[in-house]
């Protein structure tokens, strides 16, 4: 090896401690004394080797890197699926999917429509029925906006669940209903189409015992208190919630019921689903973002 290296000439070489003034060289070039002297510093802080001082920055670049990469992806797959296990109902173009009265339903501002007019009233309740099965145990989100059509200021809907279609020719249904209106009353409430009626007004705790008797025992909040969360003639968000025989509704975030229905001889495990288009004087309701999640 001796041809491949040069023996220092320690006779006329200046010892390496006064060889650096301004600059030391090294396999990576000239480094300013002060900045050389953080960096080694810092190098030997973390314990790396000697050799060109960028190294340091070269790690903290690729842990960077790495890093940025991580967060991007986290946030694409939030991104992709914000709500895991739900299913869109509705595509936000047409009626696929759904089935009722032509006259009466309709895609209007990407929200599925349905509406009456004095020309073209609906001769009685009326509904728009989910064809993709029933529904047992799950979770229901979505949006619905109410508008009366005229001074009388009616409107009124409802989402039915775990319901039975009574006439098909018709689309009428009749079963469990998670209650809107335009006025001041039945938003929220818990309604039975057809059959029981009211099962729980606007912050009622209710159990449907074995006899079948309603009884009221507690409360979910106060009423007045849940109906200044509703948004009149706006966008405002549903959630109906059934697991086995508990069923529980929500708007904006309040709760508004809460029932546990013992009645063997009447209540409903499973069902379709369908929106309620109600008869009487004008009047439109509008549903966007439905999803829905089959719970275990």
């Amino acid at each position: 090896m001796k041809d491949e290296m040069e023996t220092p000439n320690t006779k006329h070489q200046t010892p390496e401690k006064h060889q650096i003034s301004n600059s030391k060289p090294g396999r990576c070039g000239s480094v300013p004394l002060g900045a050389l002297g953080a960096r080694l510093r810092l190098r030997e802080k973390l314990g790396l080797r000697e050799g060109c001082p960028t190294s340091v920055w070269s790690l903290v670049f690729g842990v960077s890197l790495v890093f940025g990469v991580w967060c991007l992806v986290f946030a694409t797959c939030l991104a992709a699926d914000p709500e895991p296990g739900f299913t869109a109902l509705f595509n936000g173009k047409d009626l696929t999917g759904w089935d009722g009265n032509p006259r009466l339903w309709s895609v209007k501002e990407g929200a599925i429509t349905g509406q009456t007019t004095a020309e073209n009233p609906a001769p009685g309740n009326t509904f728009l029925i989910w064809t993709n099965g029933e529904v047992g145990d799950f979770e229901l989100r979505c949006s619905f906006k109410l508008a009366p059509g005229d001074a009388r200021g009616f409107a009124n809907s409802g989402i039915q669940y775990r319901s039975k279609v009574v006439n098909p020719t018709n689309w009428v249904v009749h079963g469990y209903q998670a209650d809107m209106e335009a006025g001041p009353t039945y938003t929220g409430i818990l309604y039975e189409e057809g059959m029981r009626g009211i099962l729980a007004a606007r912050g009622e705790k209710v159990v449907l015992n074995k006899d079948c008797k309603k009884e009221v025992t507690g409360s979910v909040g106060k009423p007045d208190e849940i109906a200044a969360a509703i948004k009149k003639g706006e966008w405002n968000d549903y959630v109906i919630i059934a697991r086995r025989n508990h069923l529980r509704q929500f708007i904006n975030g309040h709760q508004t019921i809460d029932v546990t229905d013992d009645c063997e001889a009447k209540r409903a495990m499973t069902g379709v689903l369908a929106l309620q288009l109600h008869a009487g004087p004008p009047m439109m309701v509008q549903f966007k973002d439905l999803r829905m999640k089959r719970l275990k």
